[in-house]
């Protein structure tokens, strides 16, 4: 599943998965948990900034696609970036400091068909 995508025909889309227990069980301001997702999808682009898919994510700026998810809670956020890694999908699982609480993930952009069966029982957050 590593591919870098470079020359592909499909559709570049960052996939940012939250955890929707933050806002829903533990009463995370919403603010907050988005700015959790803003941090995840930057270090995402920054680790991976000279990556081929990355700078043509970049250079169609007004038209960049995220998809953000939502995980139950800390344990299947954890299996999703530890299945991710183990198809050699590059992202970053951020954890929130000095708590050190894993809050979400974020994928660097991939063509959509790449990476979608991998997150297919993830739905919208809400």
């Amino acid at each position: 599943m590593a591919a870098s995508g470079a020359g592909s025909p499909g559709r570049l889309v960052q996939y940012v998965v939250v955890r929707s227990d933050l806002v829903h069980k533990l009463s995370w301001p919403l603010g907050a948990v988005i700015t959790q997702a803003c941090h995840a999808a930057t270090a995402a682009i920054h680790l991976h900034y000279s990556d081929a898919d990355t700078q043509r994510y970049l250079a169609e700026l007004d038209s960049m696609h995220k998809v953000v998810l939502g995980a139950p809670d800390e344990a299947a956020l954890s299996t999703l970036s530890e299945n991710l890694t183990l198809a050699g999908v590059s992202h970053k699982l951020w954890i929130e400091q000095p708590e050190n609480i894993p809050t979400c993930l974020a994928l660097k952009p991939y063509p959509k068909e790449t990476v979608q069966p991998l997150l297919r029982k993830f739905k919208l957050f809400k």
